[in-house]
């Protein structure tokens, strides 16, 4: 048992001190847990629903399940409990603050669900949930966090715009993610450039977020 949770909690809080190393400017490493600790409490809801769903015959369909039954109902929570859990405090003051709790939030769904996973089907399959469904989570939520971020200091049109990139974005990349494996057999053909691509872009954004918010520090300095 004590194998299981270890190698169920490892790659969240890989990925999650990864991510939180990355900020310039960290955030207080207690909002940071409370986020994780939202995104563990997810979990229990949503596979409730989840199951529903299953023994009531709906979302059959591939499509359904991944893009549905998946990302959207997976990404809403994990939006709703970004926007209402901390998008307001006062900790949250740069954009890459958003990529911080939003994978803070998604990573904390991937590790309950890694832990029951890996409790059902074996500490065999620890290595590839780690490279794939743990990591994937960790990604979506970082694209809804630069978007999320970005979005938080900007006003009017661009304002929604971004907003409403961070919620559709991460619900169309979890659906295509889960889509490769209930349509394809040979789904490592598809999900290792797709999820390599997804890598890119997740640590050009990364990068390209550090980089603005330094220039904005730097010109504040010079200003005073």
């Amino acid at each position: 048992m004590i194998t299981i949770i270890t190698a169920g909690i490892a790659p969240g809080f890989a990925l999650l001190s990864y991510f939180y190393l990355r900020d310039k400017y960290v955030e207080p490493i207690s909002l940071v847990i409370r986020m994780f600790l939202f995104g563990c409490l997810l979990t229990f809801p949503v596979m409730f629903m989840q199951y529903i769903f299953i023994q009531e015959g709906l979302f059959i369909r591939d499509w359904q399940q991944a893009f549905l039954q998946a990302g959207f109902l997976e990404e809403c929570v994990k939006w709703f409990v970004l926007m209402y859990g901390v998008y307001k405090n006062g900790e949250f003051n740069e954009p890459f603050d958003g990529i911080v709790y939003a994978v803070s939030v998604s990573l904390g769904f991937a590790t309950i669900e890694n832990i029951l996973y890996l409790f059902v089907y074996g500490i065999d399959f620890a290595f590839m949930r780690a490279l794939l469904p743990v990591s994937g989570h960790a990604l979506f939520g970082a694209v809804m966090g630069y978007y999320v971020g970005k979005g938080k200091f900007q006003t009017g049109k661009k304002k929604k715009i971004l907003l409403s990139l961070s919620f559709l974005l991460p619900i169309m990349l979890h659906g295509m993610f889960d889509y490769v494996f209930l349509k394809f057999d040979h789904y490592l053909y598809f999900i290792v450039p797709f999820m390599l691509g997804l890598w890119w872009l997740v640590l050009y954004k990364v990068r390209l977020i550090n980089e603005e918010q330094m220039a904005l520090k730097h010109t504040e300095k010079l200003s005073v």
